[in-house]
């Protein structure tokens, strides 16, 4: 049987690339980029950074998406982008979108400008989403599914103490059957 708690597959935050929310988006991609040219071997890429504030304390994330959220300001004034991105939307309604609200037609973008002068408590995910530590791997996966994220800041109490991805569930259950369930396999 596979049991793993969440704490047996979390990254722990002392891990973790971070940056003070005041730092700009610029500082969040250069510390994201240092981190992954360190990783361990065989562990996959980070794909965020989590926030800092002036304790210490981890008060959010920013990834991927709101990376490239951050690139065009106006999804943030037009659009609750959490509350869509829970919808299925066709196509043409996103290609409408894109023309009724003249979203990355600005061409071209200055992408140096925008990540030096935003800054990273304007773009980050703050922690309202949670898992703690003692969970089940099982109750992560449905956490994950539910809440339809790559990621999830992993508690011990209050305190943020790492991070649980998808990819590292995978990789742990992928490698669990390939290994466990081959054997029963052949005894059979």
């Amino acid at each position: 049987m596979y049991r793993k708690l969440v704490k047996e597959l979390m990254i722990p935050v002392a891990q973790y690339p971070t940056v003070h929310q005041e730092s700009t988006m610029y500082d969040a991609l250069v510390a994201l980029s240092k981190a992954n040219q360190n990783i361990p071997e065989k562990q996959q890429n980070y794909r965020a950074v989590l926030v800092r504030d002036d304790m210490g304390k981890i008060v959010g994330k920013i990834g991927y998406v709101a990376f490239l959220k951050a690139l065009e300001p106006k999804y943030q004034k037009f659009f609750d982008t959490e509350k869509l991105s829970r919808l299925t939307l066709s196509n043409n309604f996103i290609d409408s979108m894109i023309e009724s609200y003249n979203l990355w037609m600005d061409d071209p973008i200055d992408l140096c400008s925008i990540a030096a002068s935003t800054k990273c408590q304007e773009i980050m995910q703050p922690i309202e989403q949670r898992i703690e530590e003692n969970e089940t791997i099982a109750q992560a996966i449905h956490k994950l599914i539910m809440w339809q994220t790559l990621s999830i800041l992993v508690s011990k109490g209050d305190e943020i103490v790492g991070i649980i991805r998808l990819s590292d569930i995978y990789d742990s259950i992928e490698h669990y059957i390939i290994h466990s369930c081959n054997k029963n396999k052949k005894g059979s």
